[in-house]
């Protein structure tokens, strides 16, 4: 075998791992803004008020926003319907960054919403490469057959 008939191989494992450690790290803070909605539901209706303009969040909806966002995390960590999966977390991490955009315009006060730009371009890619996206629980799953 030759370099050249293995480095497509070689390439494939390591783009399918580096999409393994984007999704971990995308699922980490997704699931913890998630739990944020049990923990601190007050917190959760500062956010909506402050950066949505939806005043008046009650404790049980932010209950009910926390679960289906745990759920969702939960599908896109195993990397289940990744069209689904992916797309919405991609689409609600970047209202969420879209939404923070007066915070830029004073960018030295409020530097750590910045971060919030290369987790939204590691959530489109890992949208756009889901088809190589190949260490899920489905993948796992097959190969215990």
């Amino acid at each position: 075998m030759t370099q050249a008939t293995t480095a497509p191989a070689r390439l494939e494992k390591k783009l399918a791992w580096s999409l393994l450690a984007l999704r971990l790290g995308i699922f980490i803070v997704m699931f913890i803004w998630a739990l944020d909605k049990f923990v601190n539901p007050a917190h959760t209706a500062a956010v909506f008020e402050g950066f949505y303009g939806i005043g008046g969040l009650s404790a049980t909806f932010a209950a009910i926003l926390g679960g289906l966002q745990v759920a969702l995390c939960l599908i896109f960590v195993a990397g289940l319907w990744k069209f689904f999966s992916y797309g919405l977390i991609f689409i609600l991490h970047g209202v969420s960054t879209l939404s923070s955009f007066p915070q830029y315009l004073d960018a030295f006060n409020n530097m750590l919403f910045f971060a919030a730009w290369p987790m939204w371009a590691a959530c489109f890619a890992l949208f756009y490469l889901r088809e190589y996206d190949t260490c899920t629980l489905s993948a796992l799953m097959n190969k215990s057959d």
